[in-house]
């Protein structure tokens, strides 16, 4: 039985590093959406100067940037709870689980109502 605790350490290894490239990849997409969000507010208010600034289409942009990152967040959450998994792990994981789901079905809608916006513009332009 030595070797099988030895592949459960070596496991427990991979799952920790693992985790952590998720959690840091989750952290980067916060970031770049962060300076990718900012690049297209300031692109789109010297675009439109004297228009209605286009604050759903920047949000919705940030927004999908956030679920990016919340899908990396629950692929982690989902590895640390593979391995002796307490009760908090557990809760974490519905929490963020929840939060996702809310997240990308208001996005969905959101976007959808965002290009059928667009297209009835174009429409009447």
């Amino acid at each position: 039985m030595e070797w099988f605790e030895l592949l459960e350490r070596l496991l427990e290894d991979v799952v920790l590093i693992t985790t952590f490239c998720l959690e840091a990849i989750s952290v980067l997409c916060v970031v770049v959406g962060l300076f990718k969000t900012i690049r297209l507010a300031v692109s789109l208010n010297r675009q439109r100067r004297g228009q209605e600034f286009p604050f759903n289409t920047v949000r919705l942009r940030f927004g999908l940037w956030l679920a990016l990152a919340l899908e990396f967040q629950l692929g982690a959450d989902i590895l640390s709870t593979t391995v002796a998994p307490t009760t908090q792990d557990l809760a974490r994981l519905a929490l963020i689980a929840i939060i996702r789901t809310f997240l990308n079905y208001f996005l969905s809608k959101e976007m959808e109502a965002e290009i059928a916006l667009e297209k009835e513009q174009r429409r009447l332009d």
